[in-house]
């Protein structure tokens, strides 16, 4: 059996046993994850999640990239399609690990990996591309500054370790931006 046939098997058996038809379009524990495409590192997997709990996006290195802002953006459109805004009292967790594969693209096609984090070549070395201790404040701090995004995220960094199984948070949770004071009752 080659592997489409064993997906599709897998499929099958999900169907009658796992499928629940009651998951909402918009994730119960009103998270959204960034993380990187690295088998070794699925969200679902190494942070136990159970369907629908969080919203995953998942790209190469886990990094804030303009395709990332781009799907945050439709996502924030389809939330509030969905009946409602994601913002206030939502999470957002940046997702990073050691030993990445983003290093050989670093070291190897330096010039693709300027134009897939939509920097000028001179700054690759500003986004700490080898360092995910590091990378992970710079893409917390990327997107506190992006006035695009609801200031009331709650928006937390975290590295997981690929040799422990471990996820150390680097950046603890803070409010992506205040929101601007309306007023306080007494």
């Amino acid at each position: 059996m080659d592997f489409l046939e064993t997906l599709a098997s897998r499929n099958a058996e999900f169907a009658k046993t796992g499928f629940n038809i009651d998951l909402k379009m918009l994730p119960s524990r009103r998270t959204m994850i960034i993380g990187c495409v690295d088998p070794r590192v699925d969200p679902m997997d190494i942070l136990k999640l159970e369907p629908g709990e969080t919203a995953i996006i998942r790209n190469v290195g886990g990094r804030v990239n303009p395709a990332l802002l781009e799907t945050m953006a439709i996502l924030g459109t389809v939330s509030r399609a969905a009946g409602e805004a994601v913002g206030a009292g939502w999470n957002l967790v940046v997702l990073q690990h050691t030993d990445c594969g983003i290093n050989g693209c670093y070291h190897h096609a330096p010039k693709l990996l300027s134009k897939y984090m939509g920097v000028a070549d001179d700054k690759l070395d500003d986004l700490a591309i080898t360092d995910p201790y590091k990378a992970v404040a710079i893409d917390v701090a990327a997107l506190k500054a992006n006035p695009n995004l609801p200031g009331a995220f709650t928006v937390t960094g975290v590295v997981y370790d690929v040799k422990t199984g471990l996820v150390e948070t680097v950046v603890p949770p803070t409010v992506l931006r205040p929101e601007p004071d309306q007023g306080h009752s007494n």
